[in-house]
């Protein structure tokens, strides 16, 4: 994985989170236990921070990023990630705020200041412009993206299952990279030291004859 500091700020990663070889990881990120990072994905706080809760999955090929500050965003804008969320793949979230239980479908953008409140799912490839708020526990899809109907149920309670299902397979691979990495990093055996060279042999001179 690429783990990378980014001037004062070094990502800190729970213990237990996967995250992928092909990931990367920059700057003022937190990730919380029991989450996951995938494939691809590309986590960059290098002029704000982000955030990312427990039981949260980023799934391959999504994208995080933060706004600077400027007069046109003074201090900048963070973007937050709650408990137990589930990013679909390629995925863009950008300076806005995911809270606890939510699913963002495949291929959403989401943009700066907006705000998914709760147990909401976001339907794939829908965008939620600047500063939208989306109401807890509706179905949300389009572009922009448009409140559908309430969650039923069984939706609701697929919020939580997604989360759940996520924390397993990250933990069989971790499994794996762990039978991987006590394989490769099992020491080698230590090189025989090489044999000093023979000290040369000095003749004495033989002792005179008596006659």
């Amino acid at each position: 994985m690429a783990i990378r500091p980014f001037e004062q700020h070094t990502p800190q990663i729970h213990a237990t989170v996967y995250v992928d070889d092909t990931a990367l990881v920059i700057g003022d990120v937190e990730i919380g236990e029991d989450s996951s990072i995938w494939p691809m994905c590309v986590i960059r706080g290098d002029i704000q921070r982000i955030r990312i809760g427990a039981r949260t999955s980023i799934q391959d090929g999504s994208v995080i990023h933060v706004t600077h500050d400027s007069r046109f965003c003074p201090g900048g804008q963070p973007t937050l990630i709650g408990n137990d969320v589930t990013v679909g793949h390629k995925v863009i979230l950008h300076a806005c705020t995911i809270e606890d239980y939510c699913l963002i479908g495949m291929g959403s953008i989401i943009m700066d200041k907006a705000v998914v409140r709760s147990r909401v799912t976001i339907g794939a490839g829908s965008v939620v412009p600047p500063n939208k708020v989306l109401e807890s526990g509706f179905l949300y899809v389009g572009s922009p993206v448009k409140q559908v109907r309430p969650l039923n149920e069984r939706e609701l309670e697929f919020l939580e299952y997604s989360a759940q299902n996520y924390r397993r397979l990250r933990e069989r691979h971790l499994q794996t990279i762990g039978v991987d990495n006590a394989a490769a990093s099992a020491p080698a055996p230590s090189p025989k030291p090489p044999r000093p060279a023979p000290k040369a042999r000095t003749r004495r001179p033989a002792p005179p004859k008596r006659g």
